[in-house]
């Protein structure tokens, strides 16, 4: 066992494996949970989009409550472990997890048949759901902007991924961080509008 947990690819088959013997236990002793019709298929892109947004938002979380109040702490000789190896990691599994949950959304949204519906904040429809999903589509729409235009062209700067001037790379982490907070500002009632449109209205 200590052989597949210390390998995160070993780790991830593991898991699918657990995953998929779940489904047989449950779909064999109940007889239903495979049928592969519109609410599987549903269900399938909404387990995605979760999967997804967990990598996102757990990563965007991670470095607020724990990478960026700890860098000040850290020794000068060792902030090069961080910015240079760890940091880079983080931000590819942060900006494609929010693509994925970007484009997950959206399929699950086109494919529920209430894309229009929230878009419009519901106007048209009169739904409380398509209102709540609305906004959590729109504020999740911003944060993955602010990923994939501000946070990364930044962060790329001031990791020296890029080349730039001390003063730039000084200006792009600030600039980083803010929209970093940012995100985890809007994180809060996106998740609320995202949950609240599936479980009160």
């Amino acid at each position: 066992m200590s052989s597949i947990l210390q390998n995160l690819t070993s780790t991830i088959i593991a898991g699918i494996i657990l995953c998929l013997v779940m489904i047989a236990i449950i779909t064999g002793t109940y007889g239903q949970g495979l049928e592969f019709d519109y609410s599987w298929w549903a269900f399938l892109f909404r387990w995605l989009h979760v999967l997804s947004g967990v990598m996102w938002i757990g990563l965007l979380w991670y470095f607020n409550f724990v990478q960026i109040p700890t860098m000040p702490k850290i020794p000068d000789e060792q902030k090069p472990g961080i910015s240079k190896h760890i940091a880079p990691a983080a931000l590819f599994w942060f900006r494609w997890g929010a693509m994925a949950t970007l484009v997950t959304g959206l399929i699950l949204a086109m494919y529920g048949g209430y894309f229009l519906d929230a878009l419009a904040l519901g106007i048209n429809s009169s739904d409380p759901k398509h209102t709540a999903i609305g906004i959590g589509m729109y504020l999740g729409a911003i944060m993955w902007f602010n990923v994939w235009f501000v946070i990364w062209p930044n962060q790329k700067k001031a990791l020296g991924i890029v080349e730039a001037e001390a003063d730039v790379k000084a200006k792009s982490a600030k600039i980083a961080m803010l929209f970093s907070r940012t995100n985890t500002m809007l994180s809060i009632p996106m998740l609320y509008a995202m949950v609240s449109a599936q479980n009160i209205y």
